[in-house]
């Protein structure tokens, strides 16, 4: 297959849509998913004409190390956030935020869809219920950091969303991993203790370790370069790397082995942002290099999202009590723990509704879930339903919350005026 023309269409159909976006003021990320829905299999690529858009799913399966490699770079981007000089002052209150907005979120979901399953006669069990509860405490990085970035967010909301979503991803993995083990356990009848609690916690610790000490050779290997290019080349070399040895897995004994690739990566990122003196300038040209790359990522997830979902009623129904009790989860776990924590008002107003986009941890989960015979495959189609509404609306709520905090400052008048006279003059050549 040629994978150029796909790839083409995907940049250049999200960079038209933004044009578009920008007229009711929405977010670069949500034209790069609603662009990718339009160019799908399910839209302009149903009519078979080749290079108007993506024909079939093979299609959008064969741009996977395309959005692999984006998602690897988001976590590194993250990761750069753990700033041990900011840590020290908020280390804690990071912690205590993360794991409360987490797992609340999880018990949330878990009591309304385990009352819900008692009213559906068989559709999804309690084991299910579990599942989807573990599924909803993952939050979107990728997401939540374009909004950031397209919009230079700063302040007191950016401050605290970026290092706790970073964190999100670790427990997350941690309360997916126990409560799917729970689940499984209540289908089979049997409690595997190595899947439960031995395997999520070598997940997690191996993944850091790897990524940490891939970290540290970066550092010692960047004094040997004098020019920012090489500079450059050598962190998306190190990028790359990471992401591919986070795709090893392996069993000794009874323990399977295998790691995430956000944590490395984002490890990747902590330890040398803390500890390469110039890691800050690199970051930003860093920004330049990956802004098609992530374009691209977003119009292949929008792509990749099936439509077919909204065809079963069941699934319409249960996703959305599991969209309506998921950010309800989140923004009451981030403000009990921004309230515990003492943060400033703001923070805990606004703090919670940036948690909402969801995609990619919680679509890996799905997968996951998915070979878990009929139950399996409905719980995808929900989690897929939702990532679909979490993708199109979580970055303009993401959007909402930051400039009402005040994190996103409106563009100062006289860049406005000249912008206008730009185009003024544009318009008369």
């Amino acid at each position: 297959m040629n994978l150029f023309l796909p790839a083409a269409i995907a940049l250049i159909a999200g960079l038209l849509m933004t044009r578009v976006a920008s007229r009711f003021q929405l977010p670069d990320v949500t034209a790069y998913l609603v662009a990718g829905v339009l160019v799908g299999p399910y839209c302009l690529g149903a009519l078979g004409i080749p290079g108007l858009g993506f024909n079939t799913m093979e299609q959008v399966s064969a741009l996977d190390f395309i959005s692999t490699l984006a998602l690897g770079f988001i976590a590194f981007t993250i990761g750069s956030e753990f700033k041990l000089t900011d840590l020290k002052n908020t280390g804690r209150k990071i912690l205590i935020i993360g794991i409360l907005e987490g797992v609340i979120t999880s018990l949330v979901v878990d009591i309304v869809l385990l009352i819900a399953q008692i009213f559906l006669k068989g559709t999804l069990t309690a084991a299910g219920a579990i599942t989807m509860g573990a599924i909803a405490a993952a939050t979107a990085p990728a997401a939540t950091l374009m909004v950031v970035r397209q919009y230079k967010a700063k302040g007191a909301v950016t401050d605290v969303l970026l290092p706790v979503v970073a964190l999100d991803d670790a427990v997350g993995l941690t309360v997916f991993a126990v409560s799917f083990g729970v689940a499984q356990a209540m289908s089979s009848g049997a409690i595997d203790v190595v899947s439960i609690a031995v395997e999520p916690l070598l997940e997690i610790v191996l993944s850091l370790l790897i990524g940490g000490v891939l970290g540290e050779v970066l550092t010692q290997l960047e004094k040997m370069f004098h020019s920012n290019r090489n500079r450059m080349a050598l962190i998306v070399g190190f990028v790359m790397l990471t992401v591919a040895l986070a795709q090893l897995e392996f069993d000794i004994g009874a323990i399977h082995f295998e790691f995430s690739s956000l944590l490395v990566c984002m490890a990747l990122g902590a330890i040398f942002c803390n500890r390469c003196p110039l890691a800050d300038e690199m970051m930003d040209k860093a920004d330049k290099w990956t802004s098609p790359l992530f374009a691209m990522f977003f119009v292949i997830s929008g792509a990749s999202l099936e439509l077919s979902v909204f065809k079963s009623a069941a699934v319409v129904g249960i996703g959305l009590l599991y969209i309506i009790f998921r950010c309800a989860g989140k923004y009451l776990g981030a403000y009990i723990g921004t309230t515990i924590t003492g943060c400033e008002p703001k923070v805990r107003k606004w703090l919670g509704i940036t948690l909402f986009p969801q995609a990619g941890v919680a679509l890996g989960m799905s997968v996951e879930v998915a070979s878990w015979g009929t139950e399996g495959a409905l719980i995808r189609n929900i989690v897929l339903f939702g990532v679909l509404v979490y993708e199109l609306f979580g970055p303009v709520l993401t959007k909402f919350a930051l400039t009402r905090s005040g994190d996103i400052q409106p563009k100062p008048l006289e860049v406005e005026q000249r912008r206008a006279k730009a185009l003024e003059a544009r318009g008369k050549k």
